[in-house]
């Protein structure tokens, strides 16, 4: 294989990645039920036994009458803002 191949190969695998976190983000997740709960930075819902918290901004679409024992469904996504690794049982700190 020659230099260019390799960088070509690194390339494309590197867009592949990128492609799937990409995708893996635009994933988006739905809950519905009555609002218990309506503040300017979050919605909680009733979800059967469940109680649902989601929060909002101003950039939040709504369509509709938001209010307090409306039947809503909400869409949203799941993004990690911090990763903190914990070490394995029996591992000792470094």
């Amino acid at each position: 294989m020659t230099i260019r191949t390799k960088l070509i190969a690194v390339i494309c695998g590197a867009l592949l990645l990128a492609g799937t976190a990409v995708r893996a983000a635009d994933k988006t997740y739905q809950v519905t039920g009555p609002i218990l709960e309506l503040t300017a930075n979050s919605i909680t819902v009733q979800k059967g036994d469940e109680k649902w918290q989601v929060a909002r901004s101003s950039d939040t679409k709504v369509t509709g009458d938001l209010k307090v024992g409306a039947k809503v469904t909400i869409y949203y996504k799941m993004v990690a803002t911090e990763v903190e690794v914990k070490a394995a049982k029996g591992e000792k700190k470094k």
